[in-house]
């Protein structure tokens, strides 16, 4: 059974648009929600809480799906506001990872996103005017230590006497 995605996606129906949101989630901040297009929505996120979108001139550019094991959201901004360039450039220098989520809606159904939301964390960032750019990347596997468990005296109380 075709989703809905699936037939935005195969058909293009005119009374359909996919609507692409990001939501940033900077540390001791409150949430930017921005969406493309010119009209702000309210969508029910994946835990059922509904929230605003605000409608901005947003471009994303999503990673190519390969095996390269570096992949990054680029997104940019147009027209953002004091606030926003204050929370990114807080987000920017916050010690802990900032995450990003990146969503897509059926404009015909804004109950629940029409795919599973993609998982960012904040890697870098410019501003130019008033436009933003950032980007985001997918854990990064190939910086990832292995084997993952760490062997030391706490969990493996032999090794203080090698």
């Amino acid at each position: 059974m075709p989703t809905a995605l699936d037939v935005i996606y195969a058909s293009a129906p005119t009374d359909v648009v996919l609507i692409r949101t990001l939501e940033i989630l900077v540390p001791g901040e409150d949430p930017i929600r921005v969406c493309n297009g010119f009209e702000d929505i309210e969508a029910t996120l994946e835990d059922d809480s509904t929230v605003t979108f605000t409608a901005g001139n947003l471009v994303i550019d999503l990673p190519e799906k390969n095996d390269t094991g570096k992949q990054a959201l680029k997104f940019g901004l147009w027209n953002a506001t004091g606030d926003a360039q204050a929370a990114v450039v807080a987000a920017l220098e916050a010690s802990t990872g900032t995450e990003i989520i990146y969503r897509e809606f059926d404009s015909s159904d804004l109950t629940a996103p029409a795919s599973q939301p993609l998982l960012f964390t904040l890697v870098g960032g410019s501003f130019e005017g008033i436009e933003v750019q950032l980007e985001a990347s997918y854990y990064d596997i190939l910086n990832t230590a292995w084997p993952r468990e760490r062997y030391t005296q706490n969990n493996a109380p032999g090794l203080a006497y090698l």
